[in-house]
């Protein structure tokens, strides 16, 4: 029996629910960080700052960099990444936001 080939590939999802205690905290620090991107073209920063002056959610999604979760990590590369963010609501008394939902074995089918 051969031992089938795998790809050094791997596809890690994560998925948080942050509480926002400070939303001027957060625009501010967004908005910090944008102006110190010097490479930045004056027509992306100007819609950046738009985008996280109006929306908290934007303002997370641009200080949050999937790099920062695994640059310390060895023997890992970074090949692409995609996030996003959105205003929801949360309950955490719901079923619906139970974290272990896609571990549960449904044992009634037999």
């Amino acid at each position: 029996m051969s031992t089938p080939e795998t790809s050094r590939f791997v596809r890690l999802r994560v998925e948080l629910v942050l509480e926002v205690e400070d939303p001027d905290g957060i625009t501010k620090a967004a908005l910090r960080r944008i102006a110190d991107d010097g490479g930045m073209p004056a027509t992306e920063r100007a819609h950046a700052e738009g985008a996280v002056t109006e929306d908290t959610a934007e303002a997370l999604a641009y200080l949050v960099d999937p790099f920062d979760l695994v640059s310390q990590v060895p023997g890992v590369e970074l090949q692409q990444a995609s996030w996003s963010s959105e205003r929801i609501d949360y309950d955490p008394d719901s079923p619906e936001w139970d974290l272990d939902e896609d571990d549960v074995d449904d044992d009634s089918d037999g």
